[in-house]
């Protein structure tokens, strides 16, 4: 039977704010800046001393707020004691159930799959884990895991693929503070102690820049580019003026342009930046997409399908069947910057924000509140005469 008359009710236990929350006899509610909400019970294993020979006394958890009852956890804490009191550590002899990391890992995945740009990060998210992780750990309860685990999953894919490693050390930390806010873990988490003491390895990072294509070589290719007829052209021809990313330029739709203005704004979530970015059209840009008006497709550069964009790699396959090898799409951003520095009083800022990159410090950018939109619509138009070799516009 649980015991009663606690310093905690129902109520209290809904609405506390942070901070550590005695109930009595050693039962406390924990409850997180983020507000998450979990119990913990404080004994000392009567016999057992700790490295300092001190009474060995130490916290467990019960659980969430969220998933163990007020009574349930004073019936815990109860249990917890007694076993305290007759010598018996419940760290060893526990009857709580803990979940696996496996279970609270696709738990994790549903609750952050609101907050991921697309499904297809989010599936990246778990299928890693499903990969490397779950094979070796998934069904070992969360309290369990430590460093030599953690270490058994990064360790053979950390210098060989160290992207994917980095990532699945970042999503492995997170499914374990997860853990410890339900109440199911104690102490550091063991990715963040590894990186702390530098364990693993140190691996040097590659830069693999996208392969370009000269920039002097630009306007040639656009003039054969621009005798097609194909949608893939039509968005290659535009992603090239305006140096913007594949999928800012096919995801594309109409009521983001205002053509009184002659302005283009990719909205934040489609934007690598999290932040709306303007991009000033020109006249060889507008000539582009006003034929495409009269499809009447909710998107700019409609697929085979009605009101879809095209696929990611419609605009690559092209390049390949022009036999423009060793070439990516994104390569035209980096022609673009390439021409950019060689143009006199043009500055590194502009450029830059004109590939809507993050330039300057912190503080820098807490001050500077102009995209600098009026420079940059002359750079683009600039940039828009040289490709398309209108002396006239």
């Amino acid at each position: 039977m649980a015991l009663h008359g606690g310093k905690l009710t129902k109520n209290l236990v809904r609405n506390l704010g942070p901070g550590r929350h005695g109930d009595g006899s050693g039962l406390y509610l924990v409850v997180d800046p983020s507000g998450a909400r979990r119990w913990i019970v404080r004994v000392t294993v009567k016999g057992q001393r700790n490295r300092e020979g001190k009474p060995l006394r130490t916290d467990f958890g019960l659980g969430g707020a969220d998933i163990v009852t007020l009574n349930q956890a004073r019936d815990r804490a109860l249990e917890y004691r007694r076993m305290a009191k007759q010598g018996i550590n419940p760290r060893y002899n526990s009857r709580q159930e803990i979940p696996c990391f496996e279970e609270i890992a696709r738990q994790v995945h549903i609750e952050r799959l609101p907050t991921w740009k697309n499904p297809k990060h989010g599936q990246q998210w778990i299928n890693t884990l499903v990969e490397y992780a779950f094979p070796k750990i998934g069904r070992l309860p969360v309290s369990e895991i430590g460093q030599p685990e953690v270490l058994q999953v990064l360790l053979p894919i950390w210098t060989t693929k160290h992207e994917t490693a980095t990532r699945l050390a970042q999503r492995m930390k997170a499914v374990l503070d997860v853990a410890k806010s339900k109440g199911f873990r104690d102490g550091e988490n063991p990715v963040m102690t590894i990186r702390d003491a530098r364990v693993l390895p140190q691996v040097k990072k590659k830069v693999q820049h996208h392969k370009a294509m000269p920039w002097q070589d630009v306007p040639a290719f656009y003039a054969e580019l621009a005798s097609k007829d194909a949608m893939a052209a039509k968005a290659l021809m535009f992603t090239c003026l305006t140096a913007s990313r594949t999928s800012e330029v096919l995801n594309a739709r109409w009521e983001e342009f205002d053509f009184d203005e002659q302005l283009w704004t990719v909205p934040a979530e489609r934007m690598k930046a999290d932040k709306a970015h303007r991009v000033p059209l020109t006249t060889e840009m507008t000539t582009i997409l006003e034929p495409l008006k009269a499809l009447r497709s909710e998107v700019v550069f409609e697929g085979q399908k009605r009101h879809r964009p095209m696929s990611n790699m419609a605009m690559l396959m092209l390049l390949r069947r022009m036999k423009v090898e060793g070439i990516t799409v994104h390569g035209f951003r980096s022609a673009f910057r390439d021409w950019a520095s060689e143009q006199p009083n043009v500055s590194r800022e502009i450029a830059e924000l004109s590939l809507a990159h993050t330039v300057g410090s912190e503080v820098e950018r807490a001050y500077a509140r102009s995209d600098l939109l009026e420079k940059r619509r002359q750079l683009i138009a600039a940039w828009s005469v040289y490709v398309t070799g209108n002396v006239n516009a």
